[in-house]
């Protein structure tokens, strides 16, 4: 069962201004950061996505309700990943 549209969209909207926030600030306290953001609130800011995903699960369990987001990034730039091997 989804949760309401609203905890996500709410989450989506902080994500989008924490992002426009630190693209925009070079003394934003987001910007090259990860930030977790569970049921419309920031509960973790940090430079390790897997820390910031941990204290995500310590305050929502159910991963629907819960963003993160890397501050900072262009998300409407195509972003390529190079692998070696």
């Amino acid at each position: 069962m989804s949760p309401p549209a609203s905890v996500q969209t709410i989450n989506q909207e902080l994500a989008r201004q924490i992002n426009e926030e630190a693209r925009t600030n070079p003394n934003s306290r987001y910007k090259g950061k990860f930030v977790g953001i569970a049921n419309g609130q920031v509960v973790s800011v940090g430079d390790d996505l897997d820390e910031v995903v941990r204290d995500l699960q310590k305050v929502e369990s159910d991963p629907q309700k819960t963003f993160c987001v890397e501050a900072g990034l262009d998300y409407n730039e195509t972003q390529e990943i190079w692998s070696i091997g």
